[in-house]
């Protein structure tokens, strides 16, 4: 567990002052972390509290984007979902400085999990589901909003959302308006240890290779081959006027 400066200090920069710190210090336990403690003691991981903090993270940016835009039903859910996603918690979890409070087993350690976006949007989350069980609804809303404040306010202006598609959405968009097909998505190869393994995807277009994509999952390494399918598609004038542009500030 941290150290009781460490805790105070990253309540601090939450901006929460916790009633039961435990509920903190739980959060911040990778089940490698627990893995690894051999003094024969109960330590449990952060996964609970991980559930928990994506349904209320969930519910609260919900209920922000309503409250700010008048968009309709399918905008609004891809702009929940941009959001929410696990490079966005990253992101955030980056700002908070999250990765250093982070308990690790040695493994996850050498193979620098402290910065893996997988690892530091699911302590986000448990973070969140720990402020939740410690100060309510209000107490985790308002962290939550001042986390996310400008990217509430770039996704909701004037009543119109600026949320990109998932690009594997927009590359399947983009190839049927000129009615070229479906594109498909294969596994290349896969790489690392079980427990923080590297995965290669390829998108083609019949026999015709759009992209390949690497992530630390098959999704995310789907999603990288399709955003390179669609900046090659770009480049090469072959990309639909009627598709969805994203902007730099829409891919973080």
């Amino acid at each position: 567990m941290a150290d009781p400066p460490s805790i105070t200090r990253l309540q601090e920069l939450l901006g929460h002052s916790f009633s039961d710190p435990t509920l903190l210090e739980c959060s911040l336990c990778h089940r490698s972390w627990t893995k690894d403690q051999s003094d024969g003691a109960e330590h449990p991981d952060n996964e609970r509290l991980e559930f928990l903090g994506d349904a209320v993270l969930g519910l609260v940016i919900t209920e922000k984007l309503y409250r700010s835009s008048a968009s309709d039903e399918g905008r609004l859910t891809r702009a929940r979902a941009s959001l929410v996603r696990r490079e966005t918690l990253a992101r955030h979890a980056r700002s908070l400085g999250l990765g250093e409070f982070v308990r690790l087993g040695r493994g996850e350690q050498a193979s620098g999990g402290a910065d893996k976006d997988s690892i530091l949007a699911d302590v986000l989350e448990a973070v969140i589901g720990a402020i939740y069980l410690d100060g309510g609804l209000p107490a985790a809303s308002d962290f939550i909003g001042k986390l996310f404040v400008d990217d509430l306010e770039r996704r909701a202006k004037d009543g119109e959302l600026h949320a990109p598609q998932d690009p594997r959405t927009e590359l399947q968009e983009a190839l049927q308006a000129e009615a070229r097909g479906t594109p498909e998505y294969e596994l290349a190869s896969s790489s690392g240890p079980d427990h923080a393994p590297t995965w290669i995807m390829e998108v083609r277009l019949g026999t015709e290779l759009l992209g390949t994509g690497e992530g630390s999952s098959k999704q995310d390494a789907a999603r990288s081959a399709a955003r390179q399918a669609l900046a090659g598609l770009s480049g090469t004038g072959q990309l639909a006027a009627s598709s969805s542009p994203v902007s730099s500030a829409e891919t973080e």
